[in-house]
């Protein structure tokens, strides 16, 4: 069976970040809805600051596929060229 090789460390790290405030956005908006369910006075902060939580959530998540191009353009991938691709020019 083929194992699937494991992701460079600084796109792991950047995969954990953005599940840490991808749960912490989860849990402030079930909070945020727990307080309006309450008719809490706290539901105006608390959504705004979910608003602007899943404004980094979303950051964090194009993070992961920034990163993941720059560690692939800084330690490229391993090509060699394939049958149908040409030699050099004069080669013989």
């Amino acid at each position: 069976m083929y194992a699937k090789p494991r992701m460079p460390d600084p796109v792991r790290a950047a995969a954990v970040r953005a599940v840490i405030v991808i749960a912490l956005t989860l849990t402030q908006l079930v909070a945020v809805l727990l307080c309006a369910l309450a008719g809490s006075w706290l539901v105006l902060p608390l959504l705004l600051s979910t608003l602007a939580n899943a404004v980094v959530a979303t950051w964090a998540v194009l993070d992961i596929w920034v990163t993941r191009q720059a560690w692939l353009q800084r330690h490229g991938v391993v090509s060699l060229p394939s049958s149908a691709a040409r030699g050099r020019r004069g080669a013989v």
